[in-house]
């Protein structure tokens, strides 16, 4: 099965319990969500996402024939020391990443991480599952390493998901034209719920993919 990547480019986790390591972002191409398009924003389940996902027009994106040509690509852009770390993510990435990829990732050495939305059942051995859920979906990925909420969204409060088996929560401030008082809303809900931290986006502060 070939893979459709939108772009491959090392920077810095920006979020949540590994903001601020090195990484390899491999963002894959389309969303169960929305479909990319603005003008298909008003109709989608999830209105709020600031993430190009269409095509395979970026930096090293395009279409790989086989899960090895993936993970030579993926490796070759690793300059760090220590075990090169990939973030698979979209869009929806368990849309494409299987068993098949996440094999070859580890063969070259990678750790492998996923973001997910958590609609789609998470493929054997990913070394770090980040849930982040949305709002009027259901999820079937229940646990994991992080689940990770933007906040606020209507219907997806914070107290539906603490039951939930996963070992760090977080709430990341909704982005847009409301920021501040997002960010001031998550702030006074962690200070009051202690199994919450705040995460808050590093890499656009920092001006860093």
């Amino acid at each position: 099965m070939p893979y459709f990547i939108k772009e491959l480019y090392l920077t810095l986790q920006g979020e949540g319990a590994h903001c601020g390591r090195p990484a390899v972002f491999c963002r894959f191409t389309g969303c169960n969500l929305w479909s990319g398009r603005e003008e298909d924003r008003p109709t989608a389940i999830c209105r709020f996402c600031d993430t190009d996902f269409v095509g395979t027009d970026g930096d090293h994106g395009g279409r790989f024939e086989t899960p090895q040509d993936l993970a030579e690509t993926v490796a070759a852009l690793w300059l760090g020391e220590g075990p090169p770390y990939v973030v698979c993510t979209g869009g929806e990435p368990l849309l494409q990443l299987d068993s098949a990829l996440v094999s070859a990732f580890h063969e070259k050495g990678l750790e492998v991480a996923v973001e997910t939305n958590g609609t789609i059942p998470v493929p054997d051995g990913i070394d770090w599952v980040c849930v982040s859920p949305k709002a009027n979906t259901k999820l079937v990925v229940t646990e994991g390493d992080e689940l990770k909420l933007v906040y606020p969204q209507v219907a997806a409060e914070p107290q539906q998901f603490e039951c939930l088996n996963f070992t760090h929560f977080y709430l990341q401030p909704m982005d847009g034209p409301r920021v501040r008082e997002n960010q001031e809303s998550a702030i006074r809900y962690c200070q009051s719920h202690g199994q919450w931290r705040l995460s808050t986006q590093i890499h656009k502060v920092l001006g860093i993919r």
